[in-house]
């Protein structure tokens, strides 16, 4: 069972072939060297020592090259393929493959000199490259991915063929092969830049944490602390998968690193197979959504919305945190309703010590915080230049100091979940004993948070701590300890260092043949402007409404999602849809920012890896549970919902990702409604709260959790939220908004197309005079014309320009703020309902107990 198990993740995430002889160790030294290079690229050692130093689409190119050559020997064309030796046609396709990647950087003087002209030669490289593309992909991460991207090669070519609704002028061979291999607009384009820039540091610093035992500590941790609670096993599960969110971006990979331990342990408490197993899915799947690492796809949302990843932290983190509280409570419903127990302790604390004990814990973390923010942040305005190297060496001294005190404590071993007995860890020193495996996560949000730098400079000095930290901590350890095996720790922990970066590597190698196949469809998006029939055709399926459309969206997504990885589909369906959204909301009134649009795309990409028949986690857990995957994935998904709701929710509410939230009242206010809401929901869900729940109740709890989620529905109902000026009265209203609030205006006109757009935009109004000066500065030149207010001039990159207004387009009217009283008075008799329904069922399990 263990070794499916392994298999399945080998096919899924790091190839299945594992040769033996020379083959075997040019495969391990290829991998090596990618890492390496990428190691080098991240780092400022080449412009330090001006040497060595390549642009972006070099690096994309080298980047690209390693992935199609090891796709090509990792994995075997056909299951039936031999995995023991690498046969004489893919070593010729990993070549050429690698050959056709590396041309931009090979000739890349010439091809700059005849750009837009390309030979017979460019094309040539181009052709095979791209088809060795598409094989690759289809070994790497089976057809689907392959598929669609070939259908979009296809329109590429057939424009003028197609249904009128889609069709158009069509591209040559010679135009879409130069667009899609020999510029950054198609394969070597964003998509493959994060995956080279961003991603591969994250992957390679998750698998070192992996190596160093980081994740074997998390579990143990997430068990002292959970296990003896009524379904124990399950909320641990929950936690450390969690946590395993830190170390691996895959779900499947999270599923078998906690599943082997939790699942049996899960159905010794009383779960049957597939709700383990299923649990375990759930967990890990929603892994991905954890900041502060998300996956690949969160690094891609940097560069499509153009905002800093700390800002896709700040938002993503509210409804992550909000989706994990309801799984465990989830999973504590169903508990209940089996009357479950927990594990054992070795001893009993009373509640007081138990108090005291998370008292401790939320107390010690709180003051680390503050310590850390505001007891290190004085150090860049003190010490200047000098302050990054002097918090190295403090940050080294702690790791020391941290590595005697660890040392203290026994080596963390994972127990057998199939034996008679398994006994609960002691907190206390199962905490102590792996501390110092926080300090690189300490490194990398403080370099993201505070120190502010790119991702891809953050993951660089958190994974050089982190090849540190692999290198040292069992040598050291053993030194603290007075063992005599000092040598032999030393080369375990090389061996660790080597092993590590060959895994993040092969873990890679399905993310960058990914991201530059999805780049062929963003290639076809832009050369034959598709993105503009995909806004008429949705708006014509959906009327307009854009609950269809969202609800649109996420089936493409889930649909998708079965044979795609998050990151391919997220840029499939985010390049089509995420502006069709955001287009149609506009037009019918509802402004959506374009971070909530991608999380909402992401959110349902994710959710695609337990959603049956073809949900790859689901089948990893039931093969660990011997439950049936079908039953598995559907319950699992059943336990997801929770999730699936919380995109439609902050598309309508955008409080749930922390936009425009007033003051620490109102954070707090949002925090509290959004947990109870989710919290409600579950129960609502699972038909349990305090006792098996009538259908009745079942409905209020849904009419609670709505009210609690969005409590602006009923409110614009009661209190209409805008109330319409005449255009005419536009520098009246500037007048009255104070610096960088939004001015919200009904605007419509004739765009270059010839379709005539009618939507609402909102333009900030910085500081700068006069009215008129402020509107000049947002990029509007204004005329009045037959008591139309008309728009004279549009400035070139303005705030105006940006919110898609042209010359010669109307202001219909300006949208002002109706003066209301806050509709957050919602939560009142939302909150007064569950107090009446909560004392109700208190009563009847009373009754039942009697």
């Amino acid at each position: 069972m263990a070794d499916n198990v392994q298999d399945m993740v080998a096919q899924a995430d790091s190839g299945a072939r594992a040769p033996v002889g020379l083959a075997k160790q040019l495969l391990w030294s290829v991998a090596l060297l990618w890492a390496l290079f990428q190691l080098w690229y991240a780092s400022p050692l080449p412009f330090i020592l001006n040497f060595g130093v390549i642009n972006d689409t070099q690096a994309r190119a080298i980047h690209l090259s390693f992935a199609i050559f090891l796709a090509f020997t990792a994995f075997p064309a056909l299951t039936r393929s031999p995995k023991d030796y690498i046969p004489l046609q893919d070593w010729i396709f990993a070549l050429l493959g690698a050959f056709s990647s590396a041309y931009l950087v090979i000739f890349h003087t010439q091809l700059a000199d005849r750009s837009g002209a390309p030979t017979t030669a460019d094309l040539v490289v181009a052709v095979c490259g791209m088809v060795l593309l598409l094989e690759a992909t289809r070994r790497a991460l089976g057809p689907p991915l392959m598929v669609v991207a070939t259908v979009f090669l296809i329109y590429t070519f057939g424009g003028p063929y197609m249904p009128d609704v889609i069709a158009h002028k069509g591209a040559s061979l010679n135009k879409t092969m130069s667009h899609q291999w020999l510029t950054t607009e198609g394969v070597f384009g964003v998509a493959l830049g994060v995956s080279t820039s961003f991603v591969f540091l994250f992957v390679l610093f998750g698998a070192l944490l992996e190596k160093a035992g980081a994740g074997n500590y998390f579990t143990k941790v997430a068990f002292s602390l959970l296990g003896h609670m009524r379904g124990g096993p399950a909320k641990a599960a929950v936690v450390s998968s969690g946590l395993s969110g830190l170390i691996s971006g895959s779900s499947i990979a999270n599923v078998v690193t906690t599943g082997t331990f939790t699942i049996p342990l899960m159905k010794r408490v009383g779960f049957p197979a597939s709700k383990a197993g299923a649990v375990e899915v759930a967990a890990s799947t929603n892994g991905q959504l954890t900041p502060p690492i998300m996956g690949a796809a969160a690094f891609l949302m940097v560069e499509y919305v153009g905002i800093s990843y700390v800002e896709v932290i700040k938002h993503a983190i509210l409804p992550a945190l909000i989706s994990y509280i309801a799984l465990i409570y989830i999973v504590h419903l169903e508990a209940s309703k089996a009357g479950m127990e927990g594990l054992p302790r070795r001893y009993k604390p009373t509640l007081a010590q138990n108090l005291m004990t998370w008292c401790g814990i939320i107390v010690g973390v709180c003051v680390l915080s503050l310590a850390v923010y505001y007891g290190i942040g004085w150090t860049k305005d003190v010490l200047g230049n000098w302050a990054s190297p002097i918090l190295a060496v403090v940050i080294i001294a702690v790791y020391m100091g941290l590595l005697k005190f660890c040392a203290g404590y026994p080596e963390l071993l994972m127990d057998d979940p199939d034996s008679p007995v398994v006994e609960l860890p002691e907190p206390g020193p199962t905490v102590k004993s792996g501390l110092y495996f926080l300090l690189p996560v300490v490194v990398l949000v403080w370099c993201l948070t505070v120190e502010r730098l790119s991702p891809g400079l953050s993951a660089f000095w958190a994974t050089l701590f982190m090849i540190i930290i692999v290198m040292t901590h069992k040598p050291i350890k053993a030194y603290y300890r007075g063992e005599t095996n000092f040598k032999s720790r030393m080369i375990q922990g090389w061996d660790d260092l080597l092993e590590g970066l060959v895994t993040g590597s092969r873990n890679m190698i399905g993310i960058g043949v990914a991201t530059a196949a999805a780049g062929i469809i963003v290639g076809t998006v832009t050369l034959t402007g598709i993105g503009l029939v995909m806004t008429e055709f949705v708006e014509f399926i959906s009327g307009g409404s854009i609950m269809l459309m969202l609800i649109f969206t996420a089936v493409i997504s889930l649909i998708l999602g079965m044979g795609l990885p998050t990151t391919a589909n997220y840029i499939v369906v985010s390049t089509l849809m995420a502006p069709v959204i955001v287009t149609l909301g506009a037009e019918h009134g509802l402004l959506v920012p374009l971070i909530a649009v991608h999380l909402f795309v992401f959110y349902f990409g994710i959710l695609a890896d337990d959603t049956p028949p073809v949900g790859l986690a689901a089948f990893a857990a039931a093969a660990i549970a011997r439950s049936d995957p079908i039953k598995t994935g559907i319950q699992g998904f059943t336990y997801d919902i929770r999730t699936a709701i919380l995109p439609f929710m902050f598309i309508f509410n955008t409080e749930l990702l922390l936009i425009g939230i007033q003051g620490p009242g109102h954070l707090l206010l949002t925090i509290l409604s959004s947990v109870t809401a989710i919290l409600v929901f579950a129960a609502a869900t699972q038909g349990f709260w305090l006792v098996r729940s009538r259908w009745y109740e079942t409905l209020l709890l849904l009419l609670i959790a709505f009210t609690l989620f969005r409590p602006g529905f009923w409110w614009d109902e009661i209190y209409p939220p805008i109330k319409q000026e005449s255009a005419s009265r536009i520098e009246q209203v500037v007048d009255a908004i104070e610096v960088d609030q939004n001015i919200r205006m009904a605007v419509a006109g004739e765009t270059i197309d010839g379709n005539f757009v009618s939507k609402i935009v909102e333009l900030p109004m910085a500081a700068g005079g006069s009215a008129n000066e402020r509107i000049e500065n947002a990029g509007l030149v204004l005329r009045e014309d037959e008591g139309k207010v008309i728009v004279d001039m549009v400035t070139f990159d303005s705030q105006a320009q940006k919110a898609g207004i042209d010359f010669d387009w109307e202001i219909l009217s300006i949208e002002v703020e109706n003066p209301r009283p806050p509709k957050h008075l919602m939560y009142i008799p939302a909150v007064l309902l569950l107090i009446g329904m909560g004392a109700m069922q208190l009563r009847r399990r009373k009754q039942q107990s009697a």
